[in-house]
């Protein structure tokens, strides 16, 4: 008996120092990345079980604003955080940019074709309200070979903070003076027309039920619910639907400075790019090390790593090799 009750007190004892070894990691933000950003989580507790790492994807905003409350020990964000923001956190905010994805038009319209090609300014003014037919003359003039019916467009976009919103709005603004001067760009806009949707998953299913709907996702969320996307017009005056090649291509000019990693990738020029590309960011507090911020430096550099094999299957872009070493070296600086 004696023996027995032993084993069974040595047992509690190992499972309680087991319990309390696990360092639990609490992140919040963007849902651009979501589908990378959980594959990542999971393949790393399964390779360091003593580390399990929680993810809400509430948005860039609220990302940024729980970073801020330090609710969480990381944030998330498709957009940088703003000067304003910046001061108002404890510590100084890295942005470590982890993969490119791509800001996706994805449509549910039975009789056009994948890949309908728009333009900035056509689309701009889908955006807008004024262009409200799938069989407009406008939309009709960029894909004369399709026959398109005259059905009402239904505009689905983000009702929450959303660097998904950010990216696309700053895409519209470049491409539309009216854009720019009526709505302008931002996590959060006053949208002249539409129905919104909570997150990247709230704008698909939306989408996926709603005939004449149109509106933007991430990339991933379109091809895994096998929605048609738009191919835009890019710098170079071609059509380039999103694929992980045309994501990459965007990033083949971007020149890192000192620390700061964050840059626009909208419309760069080049054969074959995506106009409507981007990083995303986990947002990096800096401040004394302790085991949690030990732990994320650990994470990031198995992202920056082993993880980046995992982006092209998941329809992001790994990093150029170039920004990923230059970032393990300031991480390792910290």
């Amino acid at each position: 008996m004696k023996k027995l009750f032993s084993l069974m007190l040595t047992a509690f004892v190992i499972g309680n120092v087991s319990a309390q070894a696990v360092t639990k990691l609490n992140g919040a933000g963007a849902s651009f990345p979501y589908a990378i950003y959980s594959k990542w989580f999971s393949e790393y507790s399964k390779e360091n079980k003593d580390v399990r790492i929680n993810y809400q994807p509430i948005g860039s905003g609220g990302g940024i604003r729980q970073l801020i409350k330090q609710t969480v020990d990381f944030g998330a964000s498709d957009a940088p955080m703003k000067s304003k923001d910046m001061k108002k956190a404890a510590w100084p905010v890295m942005h470590v940019p982890t993969v490119l994805g791509a800001v996706a038009l994805a449509y549910n319209q039975p009789g056009v074709d994948a890949n309908l090609k728009l333009d900035g300014e056509v689309l701009s003014n889908i955006f807008l309200g004024k262009i409200t037919k799938w069989n407009d003359t406008a939309i009709a003039k960029l894909n004369p070979s399709m026959k398109l019916p005259a059905k009402d467009i239904l505009i689905v976009r983000r009702a929450d903070g959303s660097g998904t919103t950010k990216v696309f709005s700053e895409y519209l603004s470049a491409a539309s003076a009216e854009w720019k001067n009526k709505v302008g760009i931002g996590k959060s806009l006053r949208w002249p027309t539409g129905i919104g949707a909570k997150g990247n998953d709230g704008v698909t299913a939306i989408i996926k039920q709603t005939e004449g709907a149109i509106g933007y996702i991430d990339l991933a969320h379109a091809v895994k619910n096998k929605l048609s996307t738009v191919a835009l017009k890019n710098k170079s005056g071609e059509f380039v639907a999103p694929t992980v090649e045309s994501i990459s291509k965007s990033a083949a000019y971007f020149k890192t400075s000192g620390t700061d990693f964050t840059a626009s990738l909208i419309d760069q020029p080049g054969k074959g790019v995506y106009p409507v590309s981007a990083f995303t960011y986990i947002l990096l507090p800096v401040y004394k090390k302790n085991q949690k911020l030990s732990e994320i430096h650990k994470f990031i550099n198995w992202a920056l790593t082993d993880g980046q094999k995992m982006a092209a299957d998941l329809f992001y872009a790994p990093l150029p090799d170039s920004l990923r070493k230059n970032i393990l070296k300031e991480i390792s600086k910290l």
